[in-house]
């Protein structure tokens, strides 16, 4: 049986990648300004930049607003002002103060979740900016525990798993990304329910399922379909 349910936070509970987007929408019109190239040109060596830095910087708005000035100094020939600088820490900090907006239907999923296994939130990023959307979410208080990791790979879940004393095979984790919320939980033998998110950052949409591993998790079009993938997920487990 499942005896554990975990959720992400980002585009799982609350909008996040939106406001990147938007992000680096305003990134690209700055540096137009000094680069004769096309914006999908200017978005593939931003995404190049952030993948060399995230070992140094990490997930979320902070590792982002570094990437911009580093990619903005090297598009420019070093000739970006020092304003123009100052614009894109602007940006970067409207994003860490972004306000918190729950998807539709999501406190009821969790709460329908809650009353029938253990939850926890499982969410990765900078540290002060998951802390206080969690705060400002309201659900705090349905989770039974709030991990907040810097990677979510099946190392990190092991690590959890093992702290939690439960077997993978009694774990489900629900989340938009593949990558980070479902192939590591199926690779350690748990559960997966997919809630996919209508933008997903580039970085979190490569992984390595394919379709043997279809029967260990289920695809849901919205929060309110949640509730239900998991009793089908947890009947399969209790067989």
């Amino acid at each position: 049986m499942l005896k554990m349910v975990g959720f992400d936070g980002d585009d799982t509970l609350w909008r996040s990648e939106d406001y990147y987007r938007d992000a680096n929408a305003e990134f690209a019109a700055i540096v137009g300004a000094y680069a004769d190239l096309a914006d999908s040109a200017v978005h593939e060596r931003m995404l190049a930049t952030e993948r060399q830095n995230l070992k140094l910087f990490g997930y979320g708005a902070k590792g982002m607003t570094l990437s911009m000035v580093e990619t903005a100094i090297a598009l420019s020939a070093g000739c970006i002002s020092a304003q123009d600088i100052h614009r894109l820490v602007a940006v970067g900090k409207r994003v860490l103060q972004h306000p918190v907006e729950l998807l539709p239907g999501i406190r009821e999923a969790v709460a329908a979740v809650a009353e029938r296994h253990a939850v926890v939130l499982i969410t990765k990023g900078d540290l002060f900016h998951q802390e206080k959307k969690v705060a400002e979410s309201g659900l705090a208080g349905l989770f039974r525990r709030i991990e907040i990791v810097s990677e979510k790979d099946a190392a990190t879940y092991r690590r959890l798993l093992d702290e939690f004393d439960i077997a993978a095979s009694e774990f489900a984790m629900v989340g938009n990304s593949l990558r980070s919320d479902i192939e590591p939980v199926l690779r350690l033998g748990g559960w997966g329910v997919h809630m996919p998110y209508h933008v997903t950052w580039a970085h979190e949409l490569e992984n390595g399922l394919d379709a043997g591993d279809a029967p260990r998790m289920r695809t849901v079009a919205n929060a309110a379909e949640i509730p239900a993938a998991l009793v089908q997920l947890g009947t399969l487990a209790a067989a």
